[in-house]
């Protein structure tokens, strides 16, 4: 084995360790123990932060910043994951900000002249838009990190005018419309719930709360599932059913909680179909009312009926 593919085969190796010494290293690349010393200080001067300890039980570790080996990437990747990372940029709160814009001018920089030209050219005539908010968001990495670690937060939560703590366990955080939200079991009401994160004022790790559960199986992608299973008390169900026009469609092909109700016929019209809880009544009646004539509700009949309450409050409101 030659020595640039060795030091790029044992680069690999330590980023995959944890710790190991020098002897495993040796026996595992065949050579000797003085050649993997070299090795190891070669990596040391190329940037891997490698950390060595001393006595019967020392060796070697790499320290928590690693460093990825050398990754080819085709002309086209390379733009393609510029502008993923650059897509993000409209965000002023991200649960890993300063990394990513420190990723993003390191690619840059070590991209070819011409690479670089293509990419100033193409940022100008693409982009992916998102709201502009003023809420605050400054816990996302706190719960990302509780979301991965199955970890519990207790924390002081605001909605509707009143504040409360509560004890929960993130499943994850996600983005829509400008907005923060993560899923997460809520110990005060034995279920999965949605917590809009700019409305979490504080949040932190404390091991004098309930213990943590077993949610490693539990994701974005099926927490509805988990949630309809886990719930202790399960809420009143009603069944929904909304005609929706081809704009209605539209309007609720932009809704995260819409695709499970939501179906479509060939010519684009469609309609909402599903059981909802009757207490998130208020929530569909204001929906429904900003879709003006581009959806009629059919049932239940306690939407039709909430509905007309709110149009005759605004009715009232604007003579």
């Amino acid at each position: 084995m030659s020595k640039s593919k060795r030091l790029l085969d044992l680069m690999m190796t330590v980023n995959r360790k944890r710790k190991f010494t020098v002897k495993e290293l040796a026996d595992e690349f065949n050579v000797s123990s003085r050649t993997i010393l070299r090795d190891l200080q070669e990596l040391g001067e190329l940037g891997v932060p490698l950390y060595s300890e001393v006595g019967p039980h020392g060796g070697y570790q790499v320290l928590n910043e690693r460093i990825l080996p050398p990754i080819a990437f085709t002309e086209e990747e390379a733009v393609a994951i510029f502008f993923a990372s650059h897509a993000l940029r409209h965000y002023k709160y991200l649960p890993f900000k300063e990394e990513s814009l420190s990723a993003l001018h390191k690619f840059y920089n070590y991209m070819s002249g011409d690479v670089r030209d293509r990419i100033d050219e193409m940022k100008h005539r693409i982009d992916f838009l998102t709201p502009a908010r003023q809420a605050e968001f400054p816990y996302l990495a706190l719960l990302l990190e509780a979301a991965t670690g199955q970890k519990v937060l207790r924390i002081d939560y605001e909605s509707r005018g009143q504040r409360q703590e509560r004890w929960i366990q993130p499943v994850g955080i996600y983005a829509s419309n400008g907005l923060w939200y993560c899923p997460a079991y809520c110990f005060l009401r034995g279920d999965i719930r949605v917590f809009r994160c700019d409305r979490i004022q504080s949040a932190a790790a404390d091991g004098s709360g309930p213990a943590a559960l077993d949610l490693g199986h539990v994701h974005l992608g099926n927490r509805e599932a988990y949630g309809r299973v886990s719930r202790q008390t399960a809420p009143a169900m009603v069944k929904l059913y909304a005609e929706l026009t081809a704009e209605g469609v539209q309007a609720c092909e932009a809704e995260v909680w819409a695709p499970p109700l939501l179906h479509i016929r060939e010519e684009g019209t469609g309609w909402l179909e599903g059981e909802i809880p009757g207490q998130d009544l208020g929530f569909f009646a204001r929906f429904i009312i900003g879709l003006c004539n581009e959806a009629t509700v059919q049932e239940p009949p306690e939407l039709v009926a909430e509905v007309r309450r709110r149009l005759a409050e605004l009715q009232a409101k604007y003579g």
